[in-house]
């Protein structure tokens, strides 16, 4: 990686369905496709490969769920590459 930029993308679901492996893959790509959008609006793109994905769910307190749609969240957090990407840290819920 030459970049140490991070982004969060993020998508909701039905905590209901957390054990339904193709439900998360879809809220996977989704919260994927998130983080490429802002990336892309930044003027960055995401680095191939990098993303990692964190489920969450309202017996988690990583996150406030009073705000989420639904009580399951799924977060893909990515490297960034493109200039300034080194001076882009996503710390929390919301990007940059």
């Amino acid at each position: 990686m030459n970049n140490a930029g991070t982004l969060f993308g993020w998508a909701f679901g039905d905590a209901a369905r957390e054990d339904d492996g193709k439900y998360v893959e879809e809220l996977q790509r989704e919260a994927l496709d998130n983080a490429r959008q802002t990336a892309e609006a930044k003027g960055l793109t995401v680095e191939a490969g990098s993303e990692v994905f964190t489920i969450l769910n309202a017996h988690e307190t990583l996150v406030e769920m009073d705000t989420a749609p639904d009580s399951l969240v799924v977060r893909a957090t990515v490297h960034l590459e493109g200039p300034g990407a080194s001076k882009l840290h996503a710390e929390g819920p919301m990007n940059g």
